[in-house]
Order: C-alpha cells, then sequence, then structure tokens
C-alpha cells in the first residue's frame, strides 16, 4: 500500500482530514468545552469514536493538529499573495490584504483557533512563540527591502511590524462581537494607514 512522505497511508491521511475538519466544524458551532469526541464522530458520521482515538492519542493531539493544518493553509494562501506583489509597498499590502482575506473566508477555522488558543492544555506546540517571530520576522524583511529600495521612510521596522500584526491578529476576536464587520473595508482603510505611516517622501 503506499504510504506518504508522513508515514500515512492515503486512506489514513484522508480519514485525519476528515476529523480535523469535523473537529472545526464542531468547535466553530459549539466552543471548545461542548466539543468531544463524541460530538466530533457525529459531525464526521464516524460510527464510533474509536476511529478518532486511532488517529489522534488524545483531544490535546487533535488541537494540535487542528492548529497544524489551519496556520499551514494560512502560511500557503500568505506566500502566495505576497509572491505575487512586485515591490515592497505591494508585498506590504498583500500581506494586509491576504491575511484580512484568509480570516473573512475561513471563519469557522479561524474561531476554532481563537477557541483553542483560549482554553490552552496540553503540548499544543504547533504554534508558539516562535511562530510569532516568524510572523513578524517576514514583515520585518518587507520593511527592511521597502526601506533598502527607498520606497519606505526611516523607522524601526521591529516596531512597525508588530503594529501592523497587531492590528489583524485580533480580528478573530473583534467578528465574534461585530460579524457584520465590513473586512474589506477594514483591510482597505489599514492599507492605507500603514502606507501612509511607512511610506517615503520620495516615493510617489
Amino acid at each position: 500500500m503506499r504510504v506518504t512522505s508522513g508515514g500515512h497511508t492515503f486512506t489514513s491521511t484522508a480519514r485525519r482530514a476528515q476529523i480535523v475538519a469535523a473537529t472545526i466544524d464542531t468547535i466553530a458551532e459549539l466552543g471548545y468545552n461542548q466539543t468531544s469526541f463524541a460530538r466530533i464522530a457525529e459531525r464526521a458520521g464516524l460510527s464510533s469514536t474509536r476511529l478518532i482515538s486511532y488517529h489522534f492519542a488524545g483531544k490535546d493531539e487533535l488541537m494540535a493538529a487542528v492548529l497544524a493544518d489551519v496556520l499551514q493553509r494560512l502560511a500557503r494562501h500568505m506566500g502566495e499573495r505576497v509572491d505575487a506583489a512586485r515591490d515592497a509597498r505591494g508585498r506590504l499590502r498583500a500581506y494586509i490584504t491576504g491575511l484580512v482575506e484568509f480570516v473573512a473566508g475561513h471563519r469557522p477555522q479561524m474561531k476554532a483557533v481563537m477557541e483553542i488558543f483560549l482554553h490552552p492544555s496540553g503540548d499544543l506546540s504547533s504554534y508558539g512563540p516562535g511562530d510569532d517571530r516568524d510572523a513578524l520576522g517576514h514583515l520585518e524583511a518587507i520593511l527592511r527591502d521597502g526601506q533598502e529600495r527607498g520606497e519606505f521612510r526611516a523607522f524601526d521596522p521591529f516596531v512597525m511590524a508588530t503594529a501592523i500584526q497587531r492590528s489583524m491578529d485580533g480580528l478573530p476576536f473583534l467578528l465574534q462581537t461585530r460579524p457584520d464587520l465590513d473586512l474589506e473595508a477594514y483591510a482597505r482603510e489599514l492599507c492605507v494607514t500603514f502606507d501612509l505611516a511607512t511610506r517615503s517622501p520620495e516615493a510617489s
């Protein structure tokens, strides 16, 4: 039987993906505390919770898999958007719009991630300080490149990167109180705000 590089058969990989997807939907609808293997099995159409236990040692391992799945999808999405831009100002716009766009199009996933972060337990090592440093590092690289090219004015790239990132980190929480928030307008306003904050006076 053919096996994937991660050591799982294709059938096993498909089953794990099915369970992760059902977990995301269950958390998004019921919340973290009400999410159990029984609820997940019911949503996934599984005959027994043993099918979940076969693939995941426990709830912590399943939650870590959910985080890994969502963050990997986010990384691919962001890479495609940012890599397509031609200059630093374009990459900064693509970073902001790309992240807001992902949140807008993946509300159940982002709500699940938010719930998991609010209920930390066990070894949820799929996300940690290193991931936050990586996110800020990508932004800093865009800002430093723009400064070197003369597109951006002189400023502390770490401080600016932190301000940009934190303006978007809270979106999943904000959507809980303002589910009708116009995210396209939100992204446009952020783009204008940080374009004005970073732009070199000499840049057109």
